[in-house]
């Protein structure tokens, strides 16, 4: 190979792997992609917030509620999570078992809506 094709060849192949550096550094901090652990972990974020969102709709909607909030205002903060577990709140419809976590996010999520008085 000639010194000049040689230089042609590397000169090449260092532009190539730069620009799939900076392509893949676009495309992750700017560009919307992103790796399957990510999607994972967005993924189960979001059906814990709607499995949250339904468990403060069952607490607030039920018929007794006004007596629940004031049950659950009067009860340990520690222990809040065992109330909406012992209620039945955190589990979705059609679900004997309540996810992991639901119970203490709706704790959470409870805690907003009787604060703002919604």
């Amino acid at each position: 190979m000639t010194p000049v094709t040689e230089a042609k060849v590397t000169y090449g192949f260092w532009g190539m792997v730069g620009g799939a550096g900076i392509a893949m550094i676009i495309g992750f901090n700017w560009g919307g992609w992103s790796t399957s652990s990510t999607t994972q972990k967005m993924n189960e974020e979001a059906v814990l917030a709607s499995r949250v969102a339904i468990c403060v709709a069952q607490f607030m909607n039920s018929p007794t509620h006004e007596l629940q909030v004031k049950e659950f205002q009067g009860t340990d903060t520690y222990k809040r999570s065992d109330l909406i577990e012992k209620g039945g709140w955190d589990r979705m419809p059609g679900q004997e078992k309540a996810a992991y976590g639901v119970s203490s996010a709706c704790v959470t999520g409870l805690e907003a809506v009787i604060k703002t008085g919604a």
